[in-house]
């Protein structure tokens, strides 16, 4: 076997065809599910998109690089559904653009996060992770207090997820500066333009507990408390089988 893998190799042409032939092969596993999409992701009629402020909290999520200890993909063993709710669907992640599952967890996994502490909690874990869990190893983030958040190329971000297939009307596109604004300030004159393109069901409020000014605080408290609540879809009988120890339905 060894003497005709040499001998391959010792082939231009033929090594390259086989690289072609085990990459086809490859590739053909990854994308032949794709064909079979609208039978494989589950259907949230509820599902909604990210607000500007919100979008603004992921990317900081993102660029401070949180998916890399932080998974947001519970998986279907028993343990996990106990420890932190149900297990993830995938079409809690439809507008997720990169999609941050992951399976790297220094931390707890955050799927489900929104809605389980208060913004103090969480400014409070973000400025002195120790102060609220003394065995943690997360870093500070204070300076997300500090920074006030960008929010002119915001109108941008919309745009370009549109063209990846998210929801976004002409009205989001052009208002989302203001917004973002408006959610975090339930005191301006924006909030109301705001609850009226996203829906009473989205949250304003000072999540950073400054009243003063808009901060990157504010944009990642926001994106945390929404992780989990995009949707209903986990709690609409879309799992009607019990989960097993093993991770499997009976």
């Amino acid at each position: 076997m060894l003497g005709k893998h040499a001998k391959l190799e010792r082939t231009a042409i033929g090594f390259a065809i086989a690289i072609m032939v085990v990459a086809s092969i490859g590739g053909f596993i990854e994308i032949a599910p794709l064909f079979t999409i609208d039978e494989t992701v589950e259907d949230a009629p509820d599902m909604r998109v990210y607000t500007p402020l919100e979008l603004a909290g992921r990317n900081i999520y993102v660029r401070e690089g949180c998916y890399a200890c932080h998974s947001q993909m519970i998986r279907t063993l028993q343990d996990e559904v106990e420890r932190y709710g149900p297990y993830s669907l995938a079409v809690e992640s439809k507008y997720d653009h990169p999609m941050l599952w992951g399976s790297k967890r220094t931390g707890p996994d955050l799927a489900r996060i929104g809605g389980k502490y208060s913004d103090k909690w969480h400014v409070d874990h973000l400025m002195d992770p120790r102060a609220v869990s003394p065995l943690s190893v997360m870093p500070a983030y204070r300076w997300l207090a500090r920074n006030e958040l960008v929010i002119d190329d915001l109108p941008l971000h919309l745009r370009a997820l549109r063209k990846v297939g998210v929801p976004y009307t002409d009205e989001m596109i052009e208002n989302a500066d203001q917004d973002a604004y408006g959610q975090a300030n339930p005191n301006s004159d924006a909030v109301d333009a705001f609850f009226a393109r996203y829906g009473n069901d989205s949250n304003s409020r000072f999540f950073d507990g400054d009243q003063r000014r808009l901060t990157e605080m504010d944009a990642l408290v926001a994106y945390l408390q929404i992780l989990g609540r995009l949707t209903d879809a986990a709690d609409q009988g879309l799992r009607e089988q019990p989960v097993t120890a093993e991770g499997t339905n009976l």
